[in-house]
């Protein structure tokens, strides 16, 4: 079962917020609110890919709702940081008031790639606290400088050119962030997080991939998280690319399936954990 909502962010922006909810289900279940990937800049949630994703997530027992957030550039114009942050904070704002009606208990706010850099930025974003119960991060991009070696992890050089391109990042860095203007805010770059930041957020996963430029980044922020003790855990996929396991599911259906299954499992945890 599908549904369409609209969120009206404080500039006037109408956000689109697609809801999915398993057929039959009762009594509030674990939702997952979507961040789709591109980089803060390209894509969007209505593909076919996202549209996918979210229908075989929901099928195992979840609410998923993905956001049409404002893009660096795209059809809905140019909008750098940080609009698609707001508009991704509203549309968190709005399920977290729905719930009720929704038949929500906890929220999971995750994301891949760009998504992963949203989901990772929202959940530091001072007042949101209380409306995530997790964060799952799927081969985060958030480091913003990826052309210099002498500021870049091992990753990207070692893994440039599979599927993933060095230059291209920083070409999404830069419409992202105009003269990386906010390279050093964690909101725009969580990379940038220092412990403080970091210091009471919810459980989360950080899920990378063997050969893709931005394995490191992301297990560099794993352990920034289990520095600043927040319940954390991460694996990298073997032999994957970047988004191998989302993107490729005709070549790789077992892949697919198991990541379904541990994005899922991870935001049922979540319920069983506090006694839901």
């Amino acid at each position: 079962m599908s549904e369409t909502h609209t969120a009206v962010a404080t500039d006037g922006q109408e956000i689109r917020l697609y809801v999915f909810r398993p057929e039959g289900a009762e009594g509030p279940l674990p939702c997952i609110y979507h961040l789709h990937g591109g980089g803060m800049v390209l894509m969007g949630a209505t593909g076919a890919i996202y549209d996918r994703w979210r229908r075989e997530l929901a099928a195992t027992g979840l609410v998923v709702v993905g956001v049409e957030f404002r893009n660096g550039a795209g059809r809905l114009g140019p909008h750098p940081y940080p609009a698609g942050l707001e508009d991704c904070a509203t549309g968190l704002k709005w399920v977290a008031e729905q719930a009720g009606e929704l038949g929500v208990s906890d929220i999971v706010v995750s994301g891949d790639s760009g998504g992963a850099n949203l989901a990772l930025a929202l959940a530091k974003r001072e007042g949101f606290l209380a409306a995530i119960s997790g964060v799952y991060a799927q081969c985060p991009f958030v480091h913003g400088r990826w052309t210099d070696d002498s500021e870049t992890p091992p990753s990207v050089a070692e893994n440039d050119g599979y599927f993933n391109h060095r230059v291209m990042m920083q070409v999404l860095a830069e419409i992202y962030d105009p003269g990386a203007a906010h390279i050093d805010e964690a909101t725009c770059w969580p990379s940038r997080a220092t412990t403080a930041d970091l210091e009471g957020l919810p459980p989360h996963v950080i899920s990378v991939n063997e050969v893709d430029p931005l394995r490191d980044e992301g297990l560099d922020y794993y352990r920034k998280l289990l520095a600043a003790g927040v319940p954390a855990s991460a694996w990298m996929n073997p032999g994957l690319s970047h988004e191998g396991e989302i993107l490729f599911r005709a070549a790789m259906p077992d892949v697919y399936a198991a990541n379904v299954r541990s994005v899922s499992g991870f935001a049922h945890s979540l319920g069983r954990r506090a006694g839901r």
